[in-house]
């Protein structure tokens, strides 16, 4: 099988053949189908998240189960699965409080190796780890049972792979998290993927009010056909909290910052009403540090929290997501602006950072 490996921070990925060791206890051999071209992994591949190396990136994606190994018992062969790139122990402290993504069960397990602390996937007799430990920028992978979420069987892949990671994190941000009331004003901040499945969030909990934020106009249009009512370009408004105000008159209930950097940060919480909510729903850099105004914090009682993955519990929200797609209630079709082949995932990740597209995926034979 072919994988796409990195082997130096700031290189292009290695599209190498490799092999792939059978799946052992409590894990699973699958196909893969699609695979999304997200930022995560962009942050992996320029070093900005540090990781083991050789890795093969890759988290947001879906395939059909072909291979059990012992003791798997929620899947079986045939079966059409959406990637979870978070662990679930079901034993510690956040799983057994519902609060899955936070899981720490597993956090004594080498990064980027399967639970037994080895490597299935093999270029040379090299092992090479696994983002996520799923590495979905592979043919096949090799993953724990509890990391693939079966699926009803007529969802087509490149929209089941985007639940897996931008869908779930912008609408479980909005609906999960934050939990919005109908009538809300709200704000998103970046109209790449996660910003505008926030929109849908807002869309589907019946806010009012939705106004998208970016610095380029294609990405503002596009938020207007997901539901924005209001845009602000803020590479030329010098003031878009002031902005925001003249909108909603107090400023937004609530506001999703999908780019979280210390500008949008800001902008986040300025543009809030009293007694608002500021969610930081990207994933930044870790030297990246935001600035609030404390006094302004206190006297307008204002609540700034952070969501990982959109507080979602993707065993249990994932098929929710593909029925409101099945039942045209999400737009993911929209979210998918050009599709590539495997060889050709570096030209995805120029065109994702060059604000081309909102979302980008590998579909796979």
């Amino acid at each position: 099988m072919k994988a796409a490996i990195l082997f130096k921070p700031n290189e292009p990925l290695q599209v190498l053949d490799c092999e792939l060791d059978p799946p052992k206890a409590n894990e699973v051999r699958v196909k893969m189908k699609a695979s999304g071209v997200c930022q995560s992994d962009w942050h992996i591949m320029n070093g900005d998240w540090p990781s083991p190396l050789p890795i093969v990136p890759g988290h947001e994606a879906a395939g059909e189960i072909v291979e059990c190994g012992p003791g798997v018992t929620t899947v079986k062969p045939g079966d059409h699965i959406i990637f979870s790139f978070r662990p679930h122990c079901g034993r510690c402290r956040y799983c057994t409080q519902g609060r899955t993504v936070l899981c720490i069960g597993r956090a004594s397990v080498p990064p980027g190796a399967l639970y037994d602390g080895t490597l299935r996937i093999k270029h040379k007799g090299e092992g090479i780890n696994q983002m996520a430990r799923i590495g979905t920028f592979a043919e096949q992978v090799v993953v724990p049972e509890e990391m693939v979420i079966p699926i009803r069987k007529d969802m087509p892949w490149p929209q089941a792979a985007l639940v897996g990671c931008c869908v779930a994190t912008g609408v479980g941000a909005v609906t999960r998290h934050a939990k919005i009331e109908a009538g809300s004003t709200v704000l998103v901040i970046g109209c790449g993927g996660v910003g505008l499945n926030a929109i849908q969030g807002a869309l589907l909990s019946g806010a009012a009010i939705i106004i998208a934020a970016d610095i380029r106009d294609n990405k503002l249009e596009m938020a207007k056909t997901f539901g924005a009512t209001h845009m602000i370009n803020t590479s030329t408004n010098e003031d878009a909290a002031k902005k925001v105000k003249e909108i909603t008159g107090l400023g937004v209930d609530y506001s999703f910052d999908a780019v979280s950097v210390d500008k949008t940060q800001a902008l986040a919480f300025d543009a809030l009403a009293p007694g608002g909510h500021a969610v930081a729903v990207g994933i930044s850099a870790a030297t990246v540090r935001a600035q609030y105004s404390p006094l302004m914090m206190v006297f307008g009682e204002k609540t700034v929290s952070g969501t990982f993955y959109g507080s979602v519990r993707p065993n249990l929200d994932f098929p929710i997501l593909v029925d409101h797609y099945m039942e045209k209630r999400l737009n993911i079709d929209g979210l998918i602006s050009r599709t590539y082949k495997l060889a050709d995932i570096n030209e995805g990740f120029k065109r994702m950072m060059a604000g081309e597209v909102a979302r980008g995926v590998v579909v796979f034979d």
